[in-house]
């Protein structure tokens, strides 16, 4: 091992730390999947199978926001690299100000999308029981009315979430595959 002196610079980090890449990864394919199975359960008919996928989804939801939870706290406690000076040389301020806009509102997407589905469902009256075996407190009283006036906001909310997800995928592929730049390298598994 290398002694260090205090007059030497430790090299800047250029990449994620492992758990950051992790849950990247894995609520990147928790909101494709959840959205999906979301998607696809709203117009079913009333069936045994409807009510398994929305408790499933709803599940979903609940373990997605505790990955959130445990990701920002990851965030906060741990900086992530910063951008390399040539990207953000080369980055129009317009697409740095969307940049720090689109990760804003993911993040707050990541919160609301299940906080308002778990009001939604405990103002309709269906209880979350999380995996069948942990009874979730509702948020709000069932009022049917108020329920009514939530459901929409779920759906805009995932709609809006998808669309930024679609959005930040879109900017990764052009700064690795256009600009070929290196940015899509920091976040993807492997070697730290």
């Amino acid at each position: 091992m290398t002694p260090t002196f205090p007059s030497e610079k430790a090299p800047a980090k250029t990449r994620y730390t492992r758990l950051a890449i992790v849950l990247h990864w894995l609520l990147a394919l928790a909101i494709l999947g959840i959205f999906a199975v979301g998607f696809y359960m709203a117009d079913l008919p009333f069936s045994p199978w409807r009510l398994k996928l929305y408790n499933w989804h709803k599940w979903a939801g609940v373990t997605f926001l505790a990955l959130t939870v445990l990701r920002l706290l990851w965030r906060v406690t741990h900086r992530p690299p910063a951008l390399p000076a040539a990207i953000t040389q080369a980055m129009p301020t317009w697409q740095m100000r969307a940049y720090h806009a689109t990760h804003y509102l993911l993040y707050a997407l990541f919160f609301a999308v299940p906080l308002v589905g778990w009001a939604y469902s405990s103002a309709a009256g269906f209880p979350i029981v999380w995996f069948g075996v942990v009874s979730l407190p509702d948020l709000l009283p069932v009022n049917k009315d108020l329920a009514a006036l939530i459901k929409p906001w779920h759906e805009i909310f995932a709609y809006a979430l998808i669309a930024l997800a679609g959005l930040h995928i879109a900017a990764a592929l052009k700064h690795h595959w256009l600009d070929r730049d290196g940015l899509l390298s920091r976040m993807m598994p492997g070697r730290s």
